[in-house]
């Protein structure tokens, strides 16, 4: 999703489970995946000769061509503005929204080892085709990566403009989409996979399909590519007039039949489609992406999807496809019946999670949490359940750090309410950095994440304890331990706080994802296994489940409540507690254990 939209106003709801005999129809490797979220143009610099110009950047919200502009430092204070954003008079919001840091391909890269020593294995990147905004969601097209993420972009653009852009055969490879293949490249040396960020229900108002019709209006080819409403005529008193993404003019929608996403475009979007997931036309799969997210999946008909998931899994039948839908069980199980989606990215998941984890004046009782969940693994068919995008934030959300710090300020679950009131506009909304104790929260909700039936995904800097509120500050550049970063000493308001934040990189949680993802990786039955709830303790907070498979078991027992806990579960045997290093010798559990505040035990036998 964008910025400056009002998203749609959504309560979960939960059906009964359903459950059908049908077979799996996800990839396999997508149950072992640790899915690492990353947002370009704020992950990481390295390429300091790429950075994109004033006349590139005014192309997007809030078209702003005449103001000074330079790129942002990369360590400075988030709410302070910068000298040159000081003379537009403008504010903060309208600067937050012209500043670019200089994140690109190469610093993914470069930063590789970081993901792999994290023990990520899997990447899925925002947008990164050509367009000017720092988000990329209004796409300039969707066969060239955008010039600026690469290491000539001027060479680039000029190669571009010599293409017929709709038809492939005259489609060259620029040097950001050769590093884009090194990335992959890269990637899958490591074990590791990688999806692009599909951005199909719309394009931009750059976009050489809109730039076309809005030049040569019904004299141009692509004027059934869009649902154009009045076209500039003089004579009949009207002017160019067209359906943008619930409203947004900046984000013409590509136009629809019954059938989904009309001919032309839909064309080229399986054109483009063919080129990143089979860029040697070899028929391998190998050299090209893993998959794909899709980006507001539900403003596209079924049928659309169903023959583009034929084609994806005809270029890779190992392919993964995730989208973004966030809405109660019965909206998203059509999706999920094994001719569409693989999974979702599980914003239902990060609710349940949030009302038990996070609130604390309207907390659910563990008792209600098992059951909801229960309500959700059940939900569909074909092994969806062990490929879900068991998330908590993403660049659409405040993270989890700052969720923590205003706790009670809404339920995260009523997501168009919740996601005005957490930005930082809102004069309630706390800004600070958690303090030690609600770090602790995001811990034990991580051990939760890493231990649950789905595949955990991480928002880049999560690890390394960035908070933030809703878009755009979700989006800051991230923290990097050989950095040293300005304190955060200014307010939204632009005034100071009394105690500045000190911003740097969070070691001791970093090492605490870092465990878990080991855990994980080495422990099939959080994986592959299946799932048992062993106790609700209401009273003391406390959960306990096992996961099993092929023999192999771990059981989980999570203390919620801020007080010491004990847990009877008379498991037999000798196990050890992997979370905490301690062993176990057979009779030991037999007796009630102990669990400390707002933290776990991981027991495998």
């Amino acid at each position: 999703m964008k910025n400056h939209v009002l998203p749609l106003i959504l309560t979960l709801t939960m059906s009964p489970a359903v459950l059908t005999a049908q077979p799996e129809f996800v990839p396999n490797w997508a149950k072992s995946a640790i899915w690492y979220q990353i947002f370009p143009e704020r992950f990481f610099n390295g390429d300091r000769s790429n950075e994109p110009t004033l006349d590139y950047i005014s192309l997007a919200w809030p078209f702003d061509s005449k103001s000074a502009w330079q790129i942002h430092p990369w360590t400075s204070d988030w709410y302070e503005l910068q000298p040159y954003e000081k003379r537009n008079k403008q504010g903060l919001q309208h600067n937050l929204l012209r500043r670019r840091y200089g994140g690109d391909l190469q610093g993914i890269i470069d930063k590789l080892d970081y993901l792999q020593g994290l023990g990520v294995t899997a990447i899925y990147l925002n947008p990164v085709f050509m367009a000017p905004s720092h988000h990329k969601y209004d796409g300039m097209m969707y066969h060239h990566i955008d010039p600026f993420l690469g290491p000539d972009p001027r060479a680039d653009i000029k190669k571009i403009n010599q293409e017929v852009p709709d038809d492939p055969a005259s489609w060259v490879w620029t040097e950001a989409d050769k590093l884009a293949l090194k990335l992959i490249a890269e990637v899958h040396q490591r074990g590791m996979k990688i999806i692009f960020d599909g951005v199909f229900n719309h394009m931009g108002i750059n976009s050489f399909a809109f730039q076309d019709v809005k030049k040569n209006q019904e004299n141009s080819r692509f004027k059934d590519w869009f649902t154009v409403t009045s076209w500039d005529d003089p004579a009949k008193g009207t002017r160019f007039q067209y359906e943008g993404w619930f409203g947004v003019a900046e984000l013409p929608e590509l136009r629809e039949d019954e059938n989904g996403i009309v001919q032309g475009p839909k064309d080229y979007i399986f054109a483009s489609t063919r080129r990143w997931m089979d860029p040697n036309e070899n028929g391998n799969g190998n050299d090209g992406i893993d998959g794909w997210r899709l980006d507001v999946a539900f403003c596209v008909k079924h049928p659309f999807w169903k023959e583009w998931r034929k084609l994806v899994r005809e270029l890779n039948p190992e392919a993964y496809i995730t989208a973004e839908i966030i809405d109660p069980v019965p909206v998203l199980q059509p999706y999920l019946q094994g001719d569409e989606f693989d999974a979702v990215m599980n914003y239902n998941f990060a609710f349940i999670s949030s009302d038990f984890f996070i609130a604390r004046k309207n907390r659910i009782t563990v008792t209600e949490f098992d059951r909801r969940l229960k309500e959700l693994r059940e939900a569909f068919p074909g092994g969806v359940s062990l490929v879900q995008q068991n998330l908590f934030g993403s660049h659409d959300a405040n993270r989890i750090g700052s969720a923590i710090v205003n706790r009670d300020l809404g339920r995260y679950g009523d997501w168009g309410d919740y996601f005005n009131r957490s930005k930082s506009t809102n004069p309630e909304y706390q800004t600070r950095k958690p303090t030690p104790e609600e770090y602790k929260v995001q811990k034990l909700f991580a051990i939760f994440q890493m231990t649950y039936p789905g595949a955990p995904m991480i928002y880049y800097g999560d690890e390394t304890g960035m908070w933030g509120a809703n878009d755009p500050d979700c989006r800051k550049p991230m923290i990097w331990e050989e950095f040293d970063y300005d304190p955060e000493a200014v307010l939204p308001d632009s005034t100071l706080r009394k105690t500045p934040d000190k911003v740097g990189f969070n070691r001791d949680l970093f090492s605490h994802y870092q465990l878990l993802f080991k855990i994980r990786k080495e422990t099939q039955a959080l994986n592959l296994g299946s799932f048992e709830t062993l106790l609700t303790d209401d009273k003391q907070q406390v959960f306990a489940f096992r996961r099993e498979y092929n023999g192999q078991q771990a059981v989980v027992i999570l203390n919620a409540s801020e007080k010491p806990a004990q847990a009877n579960l008379k498991l037999k045997g000798a196990w050890k507690d992997v979370l905490n290093a301690k062993p176990f010798t057979p009779g030991s559990l037999e007796k009630p254990v102990q669990i400390k505040p707002l933290w776990a035990l991981i027991l495998v036998q």
